[in-house]
């Protein structure tokens, strides 16, 4: 007598998919934390980037509050040179920059040059004074 093996099984339930979204979650969160740890990385940039830059009106108001006004020649030009910087803030920065220009023609263009005298020192200090940095 040959024993079958075909017996029929009325308990087993056939293979369903289960639906599994975690590998979704887990992109999503992925994601979602890649995009924010950029966002921080670029704002960190931005503030590294503008704490390190160079400032020109910064350093030409330091220069020019730096002048030795006892050498005459070098210190007309560098007045002309780093006071071009604020001219263009306002009208009333322009007209007090060309004025001063004028003034510091005579100390310049020339070989020997006296010291400047106390009017054109008191604009140099007004003109100082003005500028906003």
């Amino acid at each position: 007598m040959a024993q079958s093996y075909d017996i029929p099984l009325h308990d087993i339930k056939p293979i369903v998919e289960i639906e599994e979204y975690s590998l979704y979650y887990f992109l999503g969160f992925a994601s979602f934390a890649l995009v924010l740890v950029a966002g921080v990385a670029y704002l960190l940039y931005m503030w590294l980037k503008k704490r390190n830059r160079y400032n020109r009106r910064k350093e030409h108001f330091k220069l020019l509050n730096s002048l030795d006004l006892s050498n005459t020649k070098e210190s007309a030009y560098a007045i002309t040179l780093y006071g071009a910087t604020f001219k263009d803030d306002s009208p009333r920065h322009k007209e007090m920059y060309d004025n001063l220009l004028g003034r510091l023609e005579a100390y310049k263009y020339k070989k020997e040059v006296s010291s400047f005298d106390s009017e054109v020192i008191g604009y140099i200090e007004l003109y100082k004074g003005m500028m906003d940095v």
